[in-house]
């Protein structure tokens, strides 16, 4: 896949039943309509693939690790049709990754805003940096962590998920997050994070699939009508972007943003 530095890129790799995704967005790895589709298919199609052992789903760069939605076509939604289709590509990349049958590691390297937690959740083991911290932003612009609640507050309970939900203008630091349950691992280098990770990739690679499959299923359990309820959740969010508060908070913080750089 040629890679498209403007509207920023996925790319998929596979080495010795190591499958790394990739994706790369230049506003802070944010996450548009297309870069969801493409991370979707990509996590289904490596899920699928035979030589596909274990999957790394990891961001480029060495800033955030990812910005959740991207503003610029949050303030493009005109219709709650437009709205529903956007907050739906971050469904399925959730169900994609909770209906692959391999596990999934997030390299998480910085950062996590929004969809971004949504992201590092729904991994099955995610591997940290010390100083990758973590906010649910959702509410201060209007809207809800609605589609990736689920997974979020799957991975770190009711409680600690309200406390990012409502404290939306606050960071968690990264050791709060491993605390909570989630990230499994919280290295203070790169250097460690990557020897740590490919070392459980390639213990994985040479796992048995059937026996990593059934314990999958077994960690997801109680997900099955997700499909249903994040594309319910989807249309929450589709609908509040087009308040009018939502548009003046976006305009505002990109302001902001513009100003700063």
């Amino acid at each position: 896949m040629s890679k498209d530095h403007s509207a920023g890129f996925v790319t998929s790799e596979t080495h010795q039943g190591i499958t790394t995704i990739e994706f790369h967005h230049a506003q802070g790895n944010s996450l548009p309509g297309k870069l969801l589709e493409e991370l979707a298919k990509e996590i289904h199609f490596a899920g699928n693939h035979a030589e596909t052992k274990v999957i790394i789903l990891r961001s480029s760069g060495e800033k955030a690790f990812c910005a959740g939605a991207s503003f610029d076509e949050l303030v493009a939604i005109q219709t709650e049709q437009d709205g529903h289709k956007f907050f739906n590509g971050f469904a399925k990349v959730i169900n994609a990754m909770r209906k692959c049958p391999k596990f999934i590691i997030a390299r998480v390297h910085s950062k996590c805003i929004g969809g971004g937690v949504g992201l590092a959740a729904a991994a099955d083991y995610a591997i940290a940096l010390e100083g990758a911290d973590v906010k649910l932003s959702e509410l201060s612009i209007g809207i809800g962590p609605f589609v990736i609640g689920p997974a979020v507050e799957r991975k770190i309970g009711t409680s600690a998920f309200a406390q990012l939900s409502i404290d939306a203008a606050s960071w968690r630091n990264s050791d709060w997050a491993r605390r909570k349950g989630l990230y499994a691992e919280l290295h203070p280098s790169v250097e460690s994070m990557d020897e740590f990770l490919n070392k459980l990739a390639d213990s994985l690679a040479h796992s048995s699939p059937e026996a990593m499959a059934e314990i999958k299923k077994m960690l997801w359990k109680g997900t099955e009508h997700w499909d249903e309820l994040l594309a319910e959740r989807a249309k929450i969010s589709g609908r509040l972007v087009l308040s009018s508060f939502t548009r003046k908070a976006i305009e505002s913080f990109k302001s902001k943003s513009s100003k700063v750089s």
